[in-house]
């Protein structure tokens, strides 16, 4: 079924199927469809009587009609023979996972139709300003607004005109003028008419306007010995500047940085069967490699054990023990940039067990604590190979900020991320954190103390601070 027409609807059903379909940011007809497939399978029961529900129900999370689109354009063909590239065009936005809806001018009726457009997008086509199965729902508002791109392709002079000089005069120009998203347009034109003054001025107006040109290329016409600049660009090219717009490179301020990050636990064996541990998840750790990773860097996590998968794209080295902490961390340098966010345990035993101990009359069996390797401090104090940029974090119990500043004095790190760890807080093995960045500033500490944030924002936030810092000071190469 391409289309629904739905007829002598009541002013309650009408207002309720407003509402819903605002909520849901579908079209009154989408959203008809899903009320149909939710009767179907037994999720909604039907509207009675001819009043709406007294109350709406919460909206669900919007989506795609489609599972796989991850975007939506509308797109405006124009009139011209170019108009029989919309149709690979459309192709091609669909192959990339954007959802397309078109409309079609009355002159791009004369080369392409309603039905073939419709066929190809799998949707409605739209053509007429005042069409009342659409417009009782201000569609032509819908439609400027309900994707996340406009492209026109073909552009021709004509409409490129009303565009620059504000008409609104069919549903194409109503869309443009009533649009609050980017608009991609690819003219379409005789070389004389891309080169005449008059769309000169046009062209120079929806550039200051904001309007994206991709476009036009040059060769031969359609007319017989026509040739120059005017041939529409390709539908793969259009199709590439358009995801360029609804996708755009994500910023990579970390690329070409080396960073070494620990995370989790250590295990310190008491014997084969026990050891001593902390409740680090290592969650927090494993946030700040996929950030760091998001953003470009080359990264190094080095992880006690934890129940977590690897982050994708990271390089991981799994230990066990402190001392085999220390060991990779080492053999891990140079890097550009150091984040110590394992809770390393601060003794192990001296002689662990080669069998398990066994409970014996004389009681307890006598554990000799030694004191682990104290990492931070070894490698912020390092004469060769030293990270230019070494971070560690304070999980603290009481006296947070004191805690910490000492801390930072103490390990010889650039920077330090505390924490509150209490069993009250829920940090160890949760979710969420409450943390305070202390940074070296001119022979004092500074504390910026930060909401509380999910662990992936902690880490997210934590990166953007080192791109910052990296971009007013930056750091000297890893050697």
């Amino acid at each position: 079924m391409a289309s629904l027409t739905i007829r002598k609807l009541d002013e309650g059903v009408k207002t309720y199927l407003r509402l819903r379909s605002a909520q849901n940011r579908r079209s009154v007809e989408e959203e008809v469809r899903v009320i149909l497939r939710e009767l179907i399978e037994g999720r909604e029961e039907p509207l009675t009587g001819s009043a709406a529900p007294a109350t709406l129900s919460p909206a669900p999370t919007p989506q795609r009609t489609s599972a796989l689109a991850e975007a939506s354009v509308t797109l405006i063909i124009g009139g011209g023979i170019a108009a029989f590239k919309s149709l690979d065009l459309i192709r091609r936005l669909k192959e990339r996972r954007i959802e397309v809806r078109c409309v079609l001018t009355q002159a791009a009726q004369q080369f392409v139709t309603p039905l073939s457009v419709s066929a190809l997008s799998h949707e409605r086509v739209y053509t007429d300003l005042f069409d009342p199965q659409s417009e009782f729902d201000a569609g032509h508002i819908r439609l400027a607004r309900d994707c996340d791109l406009i492209i026109v392709a073909p552009a021709t002079a004509d409409l490129m005109a009303k565009m620059a000089n504000g008409h609104a005069d069919d549903l194409a120009s109503a869309i443009l003028l009533a649009t609050n998203r980017k608009i991609l347009i690819a003219p379409a034109m005789n070389p004389l008419m891309w080169s005449n003054s008059a769309t000169r001025r046009n062209v120079a107006q929806l550039g200051r306007d904001g309007v994206t040109f991709i476009g036009p290329n040059s060769g031969e016409m359609a007319e017989a010995g026509e040739a120059g600049v005017g041939r529409m660009s390709e539908a793969i090219e259009i199709a590439t500047a358009a995801e360029r717009l609804l996708r755009p490179p994500v910023p990579r301020p970390l690329a070409g940085k080396r960073i070494l990050i620990t995370a989790g636990p250590t295990h310190e064996p008491i014997d084969p069967v026990r050891y001593i541990a902390n409740r680090s998840s290592g969650k927090q750790g494993f946030a700040i490699a996929a950030a760091a990773q998001a953003a470009g860097a080359d990264v190094i996590l080095v992880s006690g054990p934890v129940d977590l998968d690897d982050p994708a794209g990271v390089a991981v080295k799994h230990v066990e023990s402190a001392r085999n902490m220390l060991e990779q961390v080492e053999a891990s340098l140079p890097v550009d940039i150091a984040i110590f966010a394992a809770a390393v345990a601060d003794w192990r035993v001296a002689n662990a067990g080669e069998q398990k101990l066994k409970k014996t009359s004389a009681g307890m069996p006598p554990l000799q604590l030694v004191e682990n390797p104290d990492i931070l401090a070894t490698i912020s104090k390092m004469k060769d190979k030293r990270p230019p940029l070494v971070i560690g974090f304070a999980a603290e119990t009481e006296h947070l900020i004191d805690n910490a500043k000492a801390k930072l004095k103490r390990k010889g790190c650039d920077w330090i991320v505390a924490n509150d760890v209490s069993p009250a807080t829920g940090v160890m093995g949760g979710d969420r954190n409450t943390v305070h960045l202390l940074t070296r500033n001119e022979g004092d500490i500074a504390v910026d103390s930060w909401p509380v944030m999910t662990k992936d924002q902690v880490a997210t936030e934590l990166v953007a601070h080192i791109a910052k810092s990296l971009a007013n000071k930056p750091l000297e190469p890893a050697k």
